[in-house]
């Protein structure tokens, strides 16, 4: 699937533009992690050492039972 957005003409490469929605809709908890990497072109990993470089976690715990977690372990 593909979408086309019509935007003001803005100096940020067609690249950049994609990284900045993958971690936006990764932060806002929209899309996996995977998902976001695909978005942005790059690997899992390699979107995950970027997402650190800017601060940002790669690690959601939000929905992380420790009990359950640690029982489990």
């Amino acid at each position: 699937m593909g979408i086309s957005v019509r935007l003001p003409e803005v100096n940020i490469s067609e690249e950049e533009l994609k990284l900045l929605l993958a971690i936006k809709l990764f932060e806002d908890g929209l899309v996996s992690l995977g998902k976001a990497s695909e978005i942005a072109g790059y690997s899992e990993k390699a979107f995950a050492e970027i997402l650190l470089h800017r601060g940002i976690s790669p690690i959601k715990y939000q929905n992380l039972n420790l009990d359950k977690e640690l029982s489990n372990a």
